[in-house]
Parts: C-alpha cells; structure tokens; sequence
C-alpha cells in the first residue's frame, strides 16, 4: 500500500513545488512592472543673478581699463627708453680725403674719429633722464590714487542715489496711502473734499520726487561706469555700506603724513629733475676732446703715413651761458613750486578733516535726535488724522519733515565719504595703491 502511494504524494509535493515557483514568479513580475515610487522633484534652481558692485570691485575696474592711466604707463616706458638713450656713448665718426685728381700725385686718406665727453657730462645726462622716470612714475602713481578716490566718492554717491530712489518709493507709497484715507474720509463726510485734494497734489508731488531721485541715480550710474570707459547702462547695482561712517585719526597725526602726500613727492622729484638739469648744462660748458687716427697714402712717395689728431673747441663766443641761466631759474621756479604745493596740501587737508568731522556730527545728531523725533511725529499724526484730531495738512507737513531728514541724512552720509577720499586723495594712503 505504502509503495502504490508513494508515487502519488511524490506528484503532489512536485505539483505544490511548481505552484509555488509560478506565484513567486508571478509576484515578481507584478514587482518588475510596478511604477517605481514617485521621487520628490528637484527643485529648479532660480537664475543667479550677477553679483553686485562693491567698491573693491569698482576700484579693480578703474585700475584695469582707466585710459588715463594706460597714458601714463606708456610715459613711464618712453622714459625708461630716454634713460637708456642718456647712457649712449658718441659714435665714431669715419671719413677720407683724395688729394689731387691725377693717380701718380695723388694723396688718399682714411681717418676714424671719436669724441670723447668731458666735465662728466654723460653721468649728468644719465642723471637727468633717471630723475624724469622717477617724476613719470611718481605721476602715474598720483593719478592712480586719484583715480581711487575719485572712485570712492562717484561709488557712495550712487548708494546714496539708490538710497534716495527708495527713499522716494516709500515716500510715494505712504502719499497714496494718505491719499486712500482721506478719500475714505471724505467719502464718510468726516472731512473737507479739500483734504482730499491735498492729498492728492502730494501723491504727484512724491510721484516727481521718484522720478528725479531716478534720474540722479542714473547720472550717478554714468558717472562711476564712466572712470572704467562703460556706460550707466552696463553697470550693476552697487552695495555697500553708505552709513558706516569712514575714521580717521586727529589731525595732528594725519599732517605727519604730508611729506608722503603724491603732490609734494612729484613735487620734490621736480625739484630734482630741475636740479640734475642745471648739472647737465653746467657740464656742457667744458669742450668736448676729438681724437682721430687714421692712414694716409701717398702715390707719389710710394707709402703709407700714419695720422694722428686731436681737436679741442675753444669757448670764446659760446659757453652755454644762457642754457645754465635758464636752468638755474627753472630749478628755481620748481622749489618755488614745492613750498606752494607744501601749504596747499596742508591747507586742503585741514579742510577735508573739518568737512569729515562736520559730517560725522551731523549724522550723528540726525541718527540720534531727528530721524527718531520725526518718525514719532508722523506716526501720531497719521493716527490722531484717524481719530479726528489732526487735519491732512498736518499729516502732509509730517511726511516732509521726515522725508527732508532722511534725505539729509543720505547728503551728510556722501557727505562724510567724498570728505574721506579727499584725505586719502591728499596722503596718497597705502591702501589706495591696491584694489
């Protein structure tokens, strides 16, 4: 019995083997071809817009691509080539001479020349040029320091310019605002159609205000893109820090510095070229020596001679008496100069340092006294008009009492920063050499 059933349960445990196989096949086909979970999309990255101009990158900009100073660059290397010229030796000089136009006479000479300088006039010329590359390169550098500070001041007059652009928004955001509650009021009857109309000659007036504070910004725009050679057009928005006020150090400290000042070292280094000048031409009234070797054949003797001769000019008529005098007067002229530049530095800096220390209190006093009063008074105005108790008209005189004291604060902030280029301008600081 056990052998007849023991086919019959092998069949069965092989059928549920392949049942099972089938569903397990099955499951995973199902699995193959079920969606795959739906991922979270990725989230789109926004356009990144360009950075913003910042000074360092405005004064980069001046210092790569300002015409100006490419001149000036070609000046300090046409005066290296002047240096270079000053150091030449004279070259020799090579002649012949025929005697005679009949060959058995006839008398042939060949003679080369050199002149040799004397009374050190070769170290002068030398001197000379070396001192007008120092003045080249001197005026290069002063013109870069310009150039910065020039930089500075068109940079913080654009963010103030931007500053007085949103100014001039919220201004014409708070005239509307003016202008929707008293046309509710008016409306209700609780007041004159003439508040109304005030209200709205000041929503135009602020809509003008807009329109100006943009085109100043624009001409702020074209002025800075102007120092690089690109238009207001191309120029990014700035950002910076136009209410962070600029130290500076006393100005006992600060008149240290003069003698450093770009002005009174291209004023010295004239001085100085003046001066190797008047050595030159002082050199120039002792005769130069030519010597001359050379050979001389003569047909009719049959035979070669050597030549030999030495030439000194004699300074009768002219000893370059004119030249030394006009030297000496320029090198006059030029410490004159210096004295000159010496007082105007001292006097332009005292001015700056006093232009800088008036802006600093103003700001000072407006951030601290008036920008919070004027604030608070428009703020009671504009809620006592809600109540009754103040007119449009007091509401109006609030709105400019604070739109005058932030627009002064924007003047006294540039203010302070074209007063700190100006000192940096003067002493030529170390950190306006490099961006």
């Amino acid at each position: 019995m056990f052998t007849t059933m023991l086919p019959r349960l092998c069949a069965a445990l092989v059928a549920c083997a392949v049942c099972a196989a089938c569903t397990l096949f099955a499951i995973s086909a199902r699995a193959a071809q079920a969606p795959e979970p739906a991922q979270a999309p990725a989230p789109v990255q926004a356009p990144t817009p360009p950075s913003a101009l910042t000074l360092q990158m405005a004064r980069a900009k001046v210092i790569e691509h300002n015409v100006a100073l490419r001149a000036l660059s070609y000046e300090v290397a046409a005066q290296d080539g002047g240096v270079r010229q000053a150091g030449a030796l004279p070259n020799p000089e090579l002649s012949g001479l025929v005697e005679d136009r009949r060959s058995p006479t006839r008398t042939t000479t060949l003679q080369l020349t050199q002149t040799i300088e004397t009374g050190g006039k070769r170290g002068a010329r030398i001197d000379a040029a070396q001192r007008g590359r120092d003045l080249a390169q001197a005026a290069l550098l002063a013109k870069k320091i310009d150039l910065l500070a020039d930089t500075s001041v068109a940079f913080y007059t654009l963010l103030a310019a931007q500053a007085q652009v949103d100014l001039a928004g919220q201004t014409l955001a708070l005239a509307r605002q003016s202008l929707a509650a008293a046309t509710a009021r008016v409306a209700a009857g609780k007041n004159s159609p003439v508040d109304e109309t005030r209200s709205r000659i000041a929503a135009s007036a602020a809509e003008l205000e807009l329109a100006q504070a943009r085109g100043e910004q624009d001409n702020a725009r074209e002025a800075l893109a102007s120092l690089w050679g690109e238009t207001g057009a191309e120029l990014r928005h700035a950002t910076g820090e136009l209410d962070k006020l600029p130290e500076v150090g006393p100005l006992p400290a600060l008149a240290e510095r003069l003698p450093l000042a770009p002005s009174l070292v291209s004023a010295r280094l004239e001085l100085e070229r003046r001066s190797a000048i008047g050595r030159l031409e002082a050199s120039r009234r002792n005769p130069d020596l030519s010597i001359t070797i050379g050979s001389k054949k003569d047909e009719q003797l049959g035979r070669r001679q050597a030549v030999f001769g030495v030439a000194v000019p004699l300074p009768l008529f002219d000893r370059n008496q004119g030249a030394v005098q006009e030297a000496l007067q320029r090198t006059e002229i030029a410490r004159t100069e210096l004295a000159a530049a010496q007082l105007a530095a001292a006097s332009k800096l005292r001015v700056a340092h006093a232009r800088l220390m008036l802006a600093r209190s103003q700001a000072a006093a407006l951030q601290r006294d008036q920008l919070p009063g004027a604030q608070s008074a428009l703020d009671a105005t504009r809620k006592g008009y809600e109540y009754g108790k103040f007119t449009m008209l007091d509401v109006l005189d609030a709105q400019r009492v604070l739109l005058q004291a932030k627009a002064q604060q924007l003047r006294v902030l540039a203010a302070a920063h074209a007063a700190a280029a100006d000192i940096e301008r003067i002493l030529g600081a170390a950190g306006a050499v490099q961006p």
